[in-house]
C-alpha cells in the first residue's frame, strides 16, 4: 500500500541586505528583526504539520530561519546541511545595491550602443533617461533572464542544474527512510525548486515571486 509523504519548502526572512535591495547572493547577512518576524510566521502555518528531517544551507539567513521553525517540531531529529540549496551567486554582483547597479552599467551601455548625432543633441535631462532606461533593461535582464549570468556568477539555468541534483537525491531519500522534509532555503533556488516539481516553463518561473512567510507543500507518493 502507497504511502504519501510531504515537502515543506521555505524562504528565508528578510536580510539586512534585502532590505537594503542589495544583490545577496552567497555572501552571508543576518536576519533582520522583521526577517525573524517573518521566520515566526512560517513556523505558525507549519504548527501541526510533522517532519522528522530537514534541510538548510550554510548561510546564516538559512539557519536562522529554520532555527525559528524547529522551535515546535521536537519530532524532527536531523538537520542536513546542503548547499546545492544556496541562493544564486551573482558574482561580482553580490553585495552591489541594484540602484548602484542601474547606474553604473547603464551609463556603459550609453557609451557602447548609443550613438549619432541625435543622442549627442539630447538634453543632460534626456541622456540621464537613456542612461537610467538602458540600465533598468540590463538589470531585468540578469534578474530575470533565465540563461544570463552575471560577470563570474550564476544563471538560473546553472541553479537549476544543482537544484535537480538535490531533488533527484532528496526523492531518494525520503523513499528510503519514508519521512517527511522541511527545507529551510532562498527565493531563487526555491524557484527553481518549483519549476521542477511543478513542470513549469521558463516564463512562468521568471514572473513568481517567492515570499519571505509562506511555505510550499509537495507530495511524494512512496
Amino acid at each position: 500500500m502507497k504511502k504519501e509523504l510531504k515537502i515543506y519548502i521555505f524562504r528565508h526572512g528578510q536580510s539586512t541586505f534585502n532590505k537594503e535591495k542589495r544583490f545577496t547572493g552567497w555572501l552571508n547577512p543576518r536576519l533582520t528583526e522583521l526577517g525573524i518576524r517573518q521566520a515566526r510566521k512560517v513556523a505558525r502555518k507549519l504548527n501541526g504539520k510533522k517532519f522528522e528531517l530537514s534541510f538548510c544551507t550554510s548561510l546564516k539567513r538559512s539557519k536562522q530561519t529554520l532555527k525559528e521553525v524547529l522551535k515546535d517540531h521536537s519530532e524532527c531529529s536531523k538537520i542536513i546541511e546542503d548547499d546545492r540549496m544556496k541562493e544564486r551567486n551573482y558574482g561580482k554582483l553580490n553585495g552591489t545595491s541594484h540602484s548602484e547597479f542601474i547606474r553604473k552599467i547603464g551609463k556603459k551601455l550609453y557609451k557602447l550602443e548609443v550613438e549619432g548625432d541625435m543622442i549627442t543633441d539630447l538634453e543632460k535631462k534626456g541622456r540621464k533617461e537613456v542612461e537610467k532606461f538602458l540600465g533598468e533593461q540590463e538589470y531585468n535582464l540578469i534578474h530575470r533572464g533565465f540563461y544570463v549570468s552575471p560577470p563570474k556568477g550564476e544563471s538560473f539555468a546553472d541553479v537549476e542544474k544543482r537544484v535537480g541534483s538535490f531533488i533527484k537525491d532528496l526523492m531518494k531519500l525520503i523513499k528510503k527512510e519514508k519521512v517527511n522534509v522541511a527545507i529551510s532555503a532562498h527565493g531563487n533556488s526555491i524557484r527553481l525548486f518549483r519549476k521542477i516539481m511543478e513542470k513549469a516553463s521558463v516564463q512562468e518561473t521568471v514572473k513568481w515571486t517567492i515570499p519571505y512567510d509562506d511555505y510550499y507543500e509537495y507530495k511524494v507518493e512512496v
